[in-house]
């Protein structure tokens, strides 16, 4: 290895995440296995680093590095989206159409358990647009209406879902069968509400904190998916649809304040541009790897054009203390 970590220069901008600068010529798995503790400690320091140069073009050699820099990588449960398994617990990013954006979010912060570290990989860049944009969790806790913060931190958030033949992601994708009593397990053991639909369908509810506090350092975060899974996020005509085929009860998710009360379009408009105001993003570089605190920060996905390969691994589960 040519350079101890410490001698690298972490490069600060404006508008984008950290980003670290590695010799092209070092080997990528050597290299993350040598400088994994040093490397988190950076994700530590600002929440994400982009690092650039370690030249990741391969899914088998990136899920290695993903494992060496890595703690106990997550089997996913619970996804809104498909996505495809290249190997154990290595996968490609969420399967949504490439010209709609996907909002602010942390992953998984609907589940009990959620991975404190998230890590993504691009194999081949976009032709453009498609960043995956990062935003402080912190800052935007202070940046949200006051009276909207407290009823969140007071009622927490609840996630509703509806499981259908039709749309959305299946039952079996989502909990990993489709047995119907282990799904009901999983849900007990997780504080899911379930009912089966006459046609074979699944409604679910689960009430989460909104507002959490930072397991590492006490930091008040805004930790959610209040705005990106709530149906005014999406597009009109859309919503339009799905709530006159399904009905308002009907749709594959959406969210409420945590004692069951509605959000409205403005509610759901002022997190979403608190989000665009606190955004940073970086473009891809094919060979990136981005490192996201899952708490500290909330993640996008852009819209973009050409093709575009992201591979993800989830680490460091994760469970809050009531």
């Amino acid at each position: 290895m040519s350079n101890s970590l410490t001698q690298f220069e972490v490069l600060e901008q404006s508008g984008k995440p950290a980003i670290l600068q590695v010799d092209p010529e070092n080997d990528a798995l050597g290299w993350a296995k040598e400088y994994k503790d040093q490397l988190r400690a950076t994700v530590g320091q600002y929440g994400a680093v982009m690092v650039r140069g370690l030249g990741l073009n391969d899914a088998s050699q990136t899920g290695d590095v993903l494992r060496a820099l890595g703690s106990d990588l997550m089997t996913e449960r619970e996804a809104f989206a498909t996505r495809e398994v290249h190997s154990n617990n290595i996968y490609s990013s969420s399967a949504w159409p490439q010209n709609q954006q996907m909002c602010m979010h942390h992953e998984l912060s609907y589940a009990r358990e959620f991975p404190g570290l998230m890590m993504f990989a691009c194999l081949t860049a976009p032709a453009a647009g498609g960043a995956t944009a990062i935003a402080d969790a912190t800052a935007i806790l202070k940046a949200l209406p006051e009276d909207m913060v407290k009823k969140f931190d007071e009622h927490g958030w609840m996630l509703t879902r509806s499981y259908t033949e039709d749309i959305g992601i299946s039952i079996e994708d989502a909990f990993g069968t489709d047995d119907r009593s282990d799904i009901e397990s999983y849900c007990q053991a997780n504080g899911i509400e379930c009912e089966w639909q006459s046609d074979g369908g699944l409604h679910t509810s689960q009430r989460r904190r909104a507002v959490v506090e930072h397991p590492r350092t006490a930091q008040r975060c805004w930790f959610n998916q209040i705005a990106f899974l709530n149906e005014w996020t999406l597009e009109p005509e859309i919503r339009e649809f799905l709530v006159d085929v399904y009905g308002d009860d009907g749709l594959p998710f959406n969210t409420r304040f945590g004692n069951g009360d509605p959000l409205s379009e403005g509610d759901v408009q002022a997190i979403n541009a608190v989000y665009t105001e606190h955004t940073m993003r970086e473009p891809w570089q094919s060979g990136d790897l981005l490192l996201v605190d899952n708490i500290r920060m909330a993640h996008a996905r852009e819209s973009f054009e050409g093709t575009r390969e992201v591979i993800v691994a989830m680490s460091d589960p994760t469970r809050l203390k009531d």
